[in-house]
């Protein structure tokens, strides 16, 4: 008989064990009861929040603007369609203006205020290296940033994913055809006076060394300004038969003027960075001649890649203004990729498996030609460096240096 009244209150114990379990999440708080994904910042069964800080506003509001519109393209197509898993992506986009501390504070904001799930598509190094040490902290992702700096890349960050080649691959491949096709080796570098000229900077000098050599001369300019007179002077009397430029297209589209106006004119050579468009658009007919690396193909109807008539379809569809160009090719781009890793980590969405999920993107064809690459070790996409010359005020896709005129 005692035996018995043991047996009965074990299962007693044990019914009562398993109701409170089954009936657990209609009494506890409501974020102890909710699904795996219901608990993570920024993603609810109906949306996914990702937050962006870029220049909208200001001296660099072309490359934001375009970058912007180029991913949201792509965000508004995968939403129409059903969103991810169910899920519409909402991506806030505060303006910046280029300025690292308001860079820091719409960050601060999207995180602690949005609540948002990752961060995407910052625009320039000065403003994004700002944010590393909150990313750290907060160790949340940034996917798909517009600035090719050394610092976001090496060491490799767990939590930043750069799909573009690096600052130092377009310098380094520009300098190896200046030297080895062409004979030039009095190169001199003109660059904004922050983290993103002397990333730049630093990529010219190493490559340089490469060949022995050094920069014949340097000259800068203060971000935000376009107070370029010194650093021309500093440069022209050098005699420098190359100027490896790493700077934004008004200040760098007012150097070659004023080059040109002194009948100075060695071979100008541009970073992605600078918005090709928008130099050729200020430089007009003294453009002539200027070279651009870029990091992604060319976005005309000559070129038949997928990303690139998608791109141009969607874009026209979206933002009807905006002329196809680099940059918002490159925002689109980073879309791709933000909606590939968020759909290959699945319903149960956290930011370590999104985080998983990219890194198992592996030969992806996202339609450029060039496929995407990630691994642990490794968090940049794309390798690839594109040679552009501006020719009869337009912008011409070139390979071989041999036959470039200036």
């Amino acid at each position: 008989m005692k035996n018995k009244k043991i047996i009965i209150n074990l299962l007693i114990i044990l019914i009562a064990i398993a109701g409170f379990y089954l009936l657990s999440p209609y009494f506890l708080p409501e974020s102890e009861g909710k699904t795996i994904s219901e608990n993570v910042p920024g993603v609810t069964d109906e949306e996914i929040v990702i937050g962006s800080s870029l220049a909208l506003g200001g001296h660099a509001s072309f490359l934001g603007t375009q970058t912007n519109h180029g991913a949201q393209s792509y965000i508004n197509k995968i939403n129409e369609n059903g969103g991810i898993h169910g899920r519409t992506i909402n991506l806030i986009s505060y303006d910046d203006e280029y300025d690292p501390e308001k860079c820091v504070n719409n960050t601060n904001k999207l995180i602690n205020e949005d609540n948002v799930f990752s961060l995407f598509s910052y625009v320039g190094t000065p403003t994004s290296v700002k944010v590393i040490p909150i990313i750290d902290e907060k160790d949340i992702p940034l996917v798909g940033l517009f600035t090719g700096a050394n610092a976001l890349r090496d060491p490799v960050n767990p939590n930043i994913f750069n799909i573009r080649a690096s600052y130092y691959q377009e310098v380094g491949a520009v300098i190896k055809n200046l030297v080895e096709d062409l004979g030039v080796e009095k190169i001199a570098v003109f660059y904004q006076d922050d983290a993103y000229g002397l990333d730049g900077l630093t990529g010219a000098e190493i490559a340089l060394n490469e060949y022995n050599l050094s920069p014949v001369s340097t000259g800068t300019y203060i971000r935000g300004t376009n107070d370029v007179e010194e650093a021309l002077d500093t440069i022209i009397e050098s005699q420098a038969e190359a100027v490896i430029m790493i700077g934004t297209y008004s200040p760098c589209a007012k150097f070659i003027k004023l080059a040109k106006e002194k009948e100075y004119n060695p071979l100008f050579h541009n970073v992605s960075f600078v918005g090709a468009a928008a130099l050729a658009e200020e430089l007009g007919e003294d453009g002539e001649g200027v070279v651009i690396t870029q990091v992604v193909a060319p976005p005309i109807d000559t070129i038949p890649l997928p990303a690139i008539e998608e791109y141009t379809n969607l874009l026209n569809k979206y933002y009807p203004e905006d002329e196809p160009d680099f940059v918002g090719l490159e925002g689109f781009i980073n879309a791709k990729i933000l909606v590939e890793g968020l759909e290959r980590a699945g319903k149960d969405l956290t930011r370590d498996n999104f985080k998983k999920a990219l890194e198992s993107i592996e030969n992806y064809p996202v339609g450029i030609g060039s496929p995407i690459n990630f691994s642990s070790d490794d968090h940049q996409g794309l390798e690839e460096v594109y040679f552009t010359q501006i020719r009869n005020q337009e912008l011409k896709l070139f390979s071989s240096w041999k036959i470039i005129k200036w």
